[in-house]
């Protein structure tokens, strides 16, 4: 999947039709599982270089949607979606962006622990989220299954980026819980549908992942249990990303971050990332980003605009 290209005319289009005025249930209708984003019935999601996309690069957004975290969904759906794709074909610290969108619970409790959208390059990506079931749900166990994202990635993504041109693709996956220890032989055959010969750690989950992915973790820092015990979520996340920890203060933020902290891997220095963002923004994106590193650029350091 990834033909075509987002336009910001397609979205001023299909936002005045199905988003604007909406609340979250009126949004996000869904109130079940669908098959065509279930895991389990998934054999593989493809990110494929075309004419549209002859350079394509998958990007990941695997957000938490227990409890009250369905509103990340619901910010990516009021404009995040645009933001991202527009900022990232403005700035080109990528080339030709695919995104798919995970929706992230509880394998302990949950009914739908994991969805996934197809890798999509226009307004299509938009109608898929909004097929995702916000669940609401989350079993009070001190953490959420993020890493089933990561399984998924590892093991059920194929894409020209890294089979043709050794390039990793980006995975963010963002909540305010901790994260729980992998997963159970039980729960990655009931989640994602194949048999493990026994349980996985975050960290063997974790490794598998970052042979083709840049993995990163964006914990909004002044939402539900990460304001009542951050230490406790940072110390989780620390352990596993101590230098791809974000911490965002203002999920309003979370497309322009995304995009910072891609900008920072593909080799722009932060000064200059922040310094490309105006206003409240610059504010934001300067606390979320302290402390990452500039990465040399592994082609040529990219310019911070196109």
């Amino acid at each position: 999947m990834g033909n075509g290209r987002w336009s910001s005319t397609d979205w001023q289009n299909y936002a005045a039709r199905n988003v604007s005025g909406k609340s979250r249930t009126e949004l996000f209708t869904r109130r079940s599982l669908d098959d065509a984003v279930n895991p389990a019935r998934i054999a593989m999601r493809e990110s494929r270089d075309s004419a549209d996309n002859p350079q394509s690069t998958p990007i990941i957004l695997a957000a938490d949607v227990t409890g009250s975290m369905g509103m990340v969904a619901h910010k990516l759906m009021q404009d995040g979606l645009n933001t991202l794709a527009t900022e990232i074909y403005a700035r080109k610290p990528v080339t030709d962006p695919h995104v798919m969108a995970m929706a992230v619970g509880d394998a302990c409790c949950d009914q739908a622990p994991l969805q996934v959208t197809q890798f999509e390059a226009d307004i299509r990506l938009a109608d898929q989220v909004r097929n995702l079931w916000l669940e609401g749900g989350g079993g009070g166990n001190g953490g959420e299954t993020y890493m089933s994202a990561h399984l998924f990635a590892a093991t059920k993504t194929a894409a020209d980026a890294f089979e043709k041109r050794g390039r990793k693709g980006y995975l963010f996956t963002i909540g305010d819980e901790p994260v729980l220890d992998g997963l159970t032989r039980e729960q990655a055959a009931r989640v994602m549908g194949f048999e493990t010969p026994r349980d996985l750690s975050s960290h063997e989950i974790l490794t598998m992942a970052q042979r083709n992915w840049e993995v990163f973790h964006i914990i909004l820092s002044n939402e539900g249990y990460a304001r009542a015990r951050p230490d406790a979520v940072l110390r989780s996340w620390k352990a596993l990303l101590p230098e791809r920890t974000i911490q965002l203060g203002d999920v309003d933020r979370l497309a322009e971050t995304v995009v910072s902290a891609i900008q920072i891997n593909e080799g722009a220095h932060p000064q200059d990332v922040t310094a490309s963002w105006s206003g409240s923004t610059a504010l934001v994106v300067a606390e979320a980003i302290r402390g990452m590193a500039p990465v040399p650029a592994r082609r040529g350091l990219r310019r911070l605009f196109g």
